[in-house]
């Protein structure tokens, strides 16, 4: 299996609904501020290690989002220093069960499942990505593009994201932040699109590489 291309964090701090078009696509209104939630350690693989589809969920989601690595550890951070916080960059696919996620009322469990947190392909230091706010991003199924939009379009960026989550929770050396996802996730579409046995999924981030996983039906 190949390795993760960061050390195990802490934390994984996500974003709900952090992209202008992913709110759209739903037809709700942009959140006043981020919406943060956790994926527990045990859901990260690295690249080329199989998504699992375990028999509990039926309604699997793929979501493209940028990965921050915290690179020293900070509380109550301003806007203007959040990213001096940041040690690098990288791909995330913030696998998601929709029907665990909807009928649970709450996220937790539906994000945090074995596998369902893949990052990579490797780590890229912050000083490589002068502009986080000015990357593409992509993902695709099986060679069909599904989401294709912009860090851009983040409601809330990077920084705001570090400085919000570190009025309440001190964030540390190699914590994780998954930002959000842009437009184009399978349950908003016409029919749904969820993953299933035998599926490539790839996320693509403009200076972080591609991180591809197969897809695995669990037995």
């Amino acid at each position: 299996m190949s390795p993760q291309p960061i050390d195990r964090p802490g934390k994984i701090v996500c974003v709900g609904l952090n992209y202008r078009d992913h709110a759209a696509e739903q037809g709700v209104a942009p959140p006043e501020h981020p919406i943060l939630f956790a994926k527990w350690q045990t859901a990260l693989v690295g690249p080329g290690e199989p998504i699992v589809l375990p028999p509990v969920a039926r309604e699997v989601d793929y979501e493209a989002e940028l990965g921050v690595i915290i690179g020293e550890r900070v509380r109550n951070v301003s806007e203007g220093q959040a990213l001096e916080a940041v040690r690098g960059y990288v791909c995330v696919n913030e696998v998601s069960a929709r029907d665990l996620q909807f009928s649970d009322g709450q996220w937790t469990r539906a994000k945090s499942i074995d596998t369902f947190c893949p990052v990579g392909p490797r780590f890229v230091p912050r000083e490589e990505i002068p502009d986080p706010q000015a990357l593409w991003i992509r993902c695709t199924l099986n060679g069909e593009v599904m989401q294709d939009s912009s860090t851009a379009e983040m409601i809330f960026s990077v920084a705001e994201v570090i400085a919000f989550a570190s009025r309440t929770m001190t964030l540390e050396p190699d914590d994780l932040i998954a930002t959000g996802t842009p437009a184009g996730v399978g349950f908003t579409r016409e029919p749904p699109v969820f993953l299933k046995d035998g599926d490539e999924v790839t996320v693509e981030i403009d200076g972080l590489g591609a991180l591809t996983n197969p897809v695995l039906r669990e037995g």
